[in-house]
């Protein structure tokens, strides 16, 4: 096991900041997740695997957690009024006894694509037990884990605010680095965040395309920083349309711009896919005659952006050929490039294992896919497949009819991290290779879940409060 130096700095720096901010058990750990390429240690014994930072700061709750004085009443009370949460726990046994098992009960009967042994890309191989079965089976439970202690610290207090402060200064630094990034390289400085990038991930940052440099921000490659650019927006975008807030816009603004700017296939695709409910949503509103100056200003942007385009191609026709030639590289003729075509390869394998291993699955980390639901339906099976998605379907759901149960500050915090989630899951559908629907997801589950049992709670007491006012006992109390 080797220690990175440089890692454990960022790891005070943040610690640091959550102390000030007064949380800084929940708010470290969502500020730590922009850093994609930035590793505590590299464990030799597990093939130079290197966990990101975010890993220490989840541990670190999970000890703090298990470490209260009322724990077991704590669990108790939690999935006593989170039903969910027995789910999660179902997932995570079933995923450990996949890991080891499966691998090895359905060993040569089937072929899966897994990291090759210099880690410098991925290769074809019959199923057998590999490391990825420890690692990535370690990621999952610990995001399964840290769902359950962020429901117990969220069910005890109010802390919406260190949810919303750390989900904030999460976007400020994943776009200020993704900033940084761009103007390093504008100003031929280079790689100017490589200090910061001690994983032992092959490092795809310094890379052009179409004469464009590709954005990488904190992470290992410009895919990367377009899934979280997605996820972020997501948060900033419903946020901003609930509140008005002025930060939230301007984030809206600056991602939007290094979104399109970092040359990614799975960010483009992703903002296609999330600007169909925005798009539906504003429509929604002309029709009804309800549209507000937000949606205004929306139109507004698009309709100046489009006026713009078509000024310019009438005065300079070739102006806009590297734009188009860069779209057709990444997106139009993506699936008919050689990558393209090895990532289809991979679903198709991935998706013959699951039959082959009669719906059981491989076992979690055992392959590599292309798609985040090929993925689950490789690893995790038919039983794990639907185990996750009534999580997803819990997400998906959000706050439902008990939002009228809540302040609307709150309200619009679990909204917007909701969409968070909500936009990871779009981009790992389009280019995430294992079942770990990734931290973002675990801890916009346990926000969920319990904004809905506070809002059960009352419910309740409004029911019980208006039927006492009418000499009428409520059923439950009876």
């Amino acid at each position: 096991m080797e220690i990175s130096p440089v890692g454990l700095l960022v790891c005070a720096g943040i610690l640091l900041v959550g102390y000030y901010c007064r949380a800084p058990l929940i708010i470290a750990l969502i500020a730590s997740l922009p850093f994609g390429a930035t590793a505590l240690m590299t464990l030799t014994s597990l093939g130079g695997a290197s966990p990101l930072i975010y890993t220490f700061f989840a541990a670190l709750l999970l000890t703090a957690v298990a470490m209260r004085s009322r724990i077991s009443r704590d669990l108790g009370n939690v999935f006593g009024k989170i039903w969910p949460l027995w789910v999660v726990c179902g997932l995570l046994i079933y995923a450990v006894v996949g890991a080891w098992l499966f691998p090895r009960l359905f060993a040569g009967q089937t072929s899966v694509f897994v990291q090759g042994a210099t880690r410098g890309g991925v290769v074809e191989a019959s199923l057998a037990p590999v490391s990825g079965n420890i690692t990535q089976t370690g990621y999952f439970v610990l995001g399964g884990l840290t769902t359950i202690a962020l429901c117990v610290l969220l069910l005890q207090g109010d802390r919406i605010e260190a949810i919303r402060r750390g989900f904030f200064l999460w976007c400020v630094l994943h776009a200020g680095m993704g900033l940084l990034d761009l103007m390093g390289k504008l100003a031929k400085a280079g790689d100017i965040l490589r200090p910061i990038r001690t994983a032992s991930y092959a490092m795809l940052t310094n890379v052009m395309e179409g004469g464009f440099w590709r954005i990488t921000g904190a992470n290992s490659e410009a895919s990367a920083f377009g899934g979280i650019s997605l996820t972020c927006l997501g948060f900033c975008y419903v946020y901003w349309r609930k509140t008005k807030s002025r930060l939230a816009q301007g984030l809206c603004a600056l991602l939007l711009m290094l979104l399109i700017l970092s040359t990614s296939s799975t960010a483009y695709v992703g903002l296609g896919i999330l600007g169909i409910p925005v798009a539906l949503s504003i429509l929604r509103s002309l029709l009804s005659g309800r549209i507000d100056s937000d949606e205004i200003l929306i139109m507004a942007l698009v309709g100046i952006a489009a006026i713009a385009i078509l000024t310019i191609v009438l005065y300079d026709q070739g102006f806009f050929a590297p734009f188009m030639h860069l779209l057709d590289s990444l997106i139009l003729n993506k699936a008919a490039s050689a990558s393209g075509q090895e990532r289809a390869y991979w679903n198709i394998k991935s998706l013959q294992a699951l039959v082959d291993t009669s719906g059981l699955g491989v076992g979690l980390g055992s392959s590599r896919a292309s798609s985040w639901p090929i993925a689950v339906a490789s690893q995790l099976g038919v039983v794990g497949g639907l185990m996750m998605a009534i999580l997803l379907a819990v997400v998906f759901r959000g706050m439902g009819r008990l939002r009228q149960y809540v302040d609307p500050e709150a309200d619009a915090v679990v909204s917007s991290v909701r969409a968070s989630a909500l936009a990871s899951v779009v981009s790992g559908s389009l280019a995430a290779g294992n079942a770990d629907p990734g931290m973002i997801f675990f801890i916009a589950l346990a926000v969920i879940l319990t904004a809905r049992a506070r809002a059960r709670r009352a419910r309740y007491a409004a029911q019980h409060t208006l039927l006492a006012e009418h000499g009428v006992q409520h059923p439950i109390a009876r």
